[in-house]
This record gives C-alpha cells, sequence and structure tokens, in this order.
C-alpha cells in the first residue's frame, strides 16, 4: 500500500495511491494537516483505514506534500552507513576525526521543521552562513509499532513502511560545530516523499537508492550495503528511548556525495537533485538561493 499526503482544491487531504502511482484516494481523517500520521496511529491499534472522503484523483492534478509533513519528533538520522560512503569520507576533512567505518552506527538529529515535500524548493541559505551545501540520498524507515529496547531479531515487526529523503546537509556548519545538528536541520533541508510504502510491498534491506544532480547520476547503491542494517539501527535508537508510530530513521547515504569528489562539488542556485528508489518512486527538488 502507498500513503501519501497531498493538497487539492485548498485543502490539504491523506490517503492511498494506486499501486501505478497514477489515482490517489482520499480518506475520511479529521485533521490531515499531520500527513499520514493519523493512519499510521490507527494501523498501530488494529483500527482499520477509514472509508474514502471523496473520489479518486489523477496524481497528476494533485501537488503531493510529505507524507508526514511535520513528524511529531526530530528525525533519527544515520552518518556514514555505507561501506564505499565511509571510504570516499576517508579521504575528506573527516580522516581525521573518525575511523574509516564504525563499530556502532552514528546517529544525530534533523529538526522535524526542515521537513519538505517531494517537489518543494529547497532554500539555500546565504553565503554568510554556509557555502558548501551538499545532499544525501536516502531510505528512511518509519516506525509503525512502537517500542523500547527493541532488539534485532524482532526490528522487522516495528517498521510500518519506506520513504525517501534527502539529508540535505551545510558542510561547513557540520564540521565547524562538530555535532551535526545544525548543519543537518536547515529549514528546507529534509525533502521527503512521494509517499509511503508499506512493508508488506518493499523489504528496505533488499532495494536500491540512486540519486542525480542536474541529470548526472551521482549515487547509486544497494542498502544490502549497509555496514549497520535496518534491524541494527531500530534496536540502536530504541536502547532506552521509546520509539513511537510515526517515528523516522533516515538510513544512511551511498558514496558519490559532493564532499566526496575531487574536487568537492556543492549545490549552487538551480540545481536540480533527483532521487529514487526502487519500489518506492522519486522526489526531485530544486535549490534556491534563500531570501
Amino acid at each position: 500500500m502507498r500513503m501519501a499526503s497531498w493538497q487539492w482544491g485548498g485543502r490539504d487531504h491523506v490517503g492511498t495511491i494506486s499501486s501505478d502511482g497514477r489515482e490517489a484516494t482520499p480518506l475520511a481523517v479529521a485533521d490531515p494537516s499531520f500527513g499520514v500520521l493519523p493512519l499510521i496511529r490507527m494501523l498501530a491499534r488494529g483500527a482499520p483505514l477509514p472509508s474514502p472522503s471523496s473520489a479518486r484523483l489523477p496524481v497528476e492534478v494533485i501537488a503531493l506534500r510529505a507524507p508526514l509533513p511535520r513528524p511529531m519528533r526530530s528525525i533519527f538520522c544515520v552518518g556514514r552507513n555505507y561501506h564505499a560512503h565511509a571510504k570516499e569520507l576517508a579521504g575528506t576533512v573527516f580522516r581525521e576525526t573518525m575511523p574509516q567505518e564504525d563499530p556502532w552506527p552514528i546517529v544525530f538529529t534533523k529538526l522535524p521543521e526542515c521537513v519538505v515535500g517531494p517537489n518543494d524548493a529547497v532554500r539555500l541559505p546565504g553565503a554568510n552562513v554556509s557555502v558548501q551545501i551538499d545532499y544525501e540520498s536516502e531510505l528512511a524507515v518509519v516506525i509503525g509499532r512502537g517500542g523500547r529496547d527493541i532488539p534485532r531479531s524482532r526490528a522487522m515487526d516495528h517498521v510500518f513502511g519506506y520513504t525517501v529523503v534527502n539529508d540535505v546537509t551545510a558542510r561547513d556548519v557540520q564540521m565547524r560545530h562538530q555535532q551535526w545538528d545544525l548543519g543537518k536541520s536547515f529549514d528546507t533541508f529534509c525533502p521527503m516523499g512521494p509517499w509511503i510504502v508499506t512493508a508488506d510491498e518493499l523489504d528496505g534491506r533488499a532495494t536500491r537508492v540512486r540519486g542525480w544532480v542536474n541529470g548526472a547520476l551521482r549515487q547509486d547503491g544497494m542498502t544490502k550495503d549497509m555496514i549497520h542494517d535496518i534491524p541494527t539501527l531500530i534496536e540502536t535508537c530504541s536502547r532506552g528511548i521509546t520509539l513511537y508510530p510515526g517515528d523516522v530513521i533516515a538510513t544512511g547515504t551511498p558514496a558519490g556525495v559532493g564532499m566526496g569528489l575531487k574536487p568537492p562539488q556543492w549545490l549552487q542556485h538551480g540545481d536540480v537533485m533527483r532521487i529514487e528508489i526502487d519500489g518506492i518512486g522519486a522526489i526531485e527538488n530544486r535549490f534556491e538561493s534563500g531570501q
């Protein structure tokens, strides 16, 4: 099943997307401004999905929002989680501060307010704030059943589904502060979408993540090449911390980020970044100078 949030007729809507990605069916949700979150919570309680609230619509006439426009909490994010990406960063400024591969997942957060839709513009900060804006194509796991101290042997039972995110990063700010949250959390720095695909239709442990900048392929990786797999990430993030339905874990990015190129290539005004994950779909965002 594909679950999405969109705008049409001047209003927010939540519902399902047909398997071919062509039709949207709005469902009767009391407050659709929260996106798919109410549906995730209903299913977590064992309740059925609500009835359709109106007729189906062609996807091309709606404006897709992020499926979780405002996550209830900060997004859990994982750094340097693909073998090839860890190797490419070993040749950057990270070589002096971190081993090539870490025995434990590196976990940081992005503020929930930085989430934008799958086709929304990403606002570049002024040069006085950052001049090293980078992209990170990522599979994100959406939690469906909450819990604390979840063992990796049962972790996949807690997965609701998957979506696509771009973990946009201000590299100079990231390095300046050492803690990564500020450089990861600028407004608009987390495009998400186009929808959530439920875990019964996709195994996130075996899919492909690709990213293009202005039509040129930069990233192409398989999730089976993660250093720390999805069950390990869920186990790690839930140690002593209760996970709730609707929580998001971004699982890391494959090799090919701008920082890893020689010389580095930072995103500029007018650049378009497209990310596609097999079994989910694609997001595409233009980077524009901010005000």
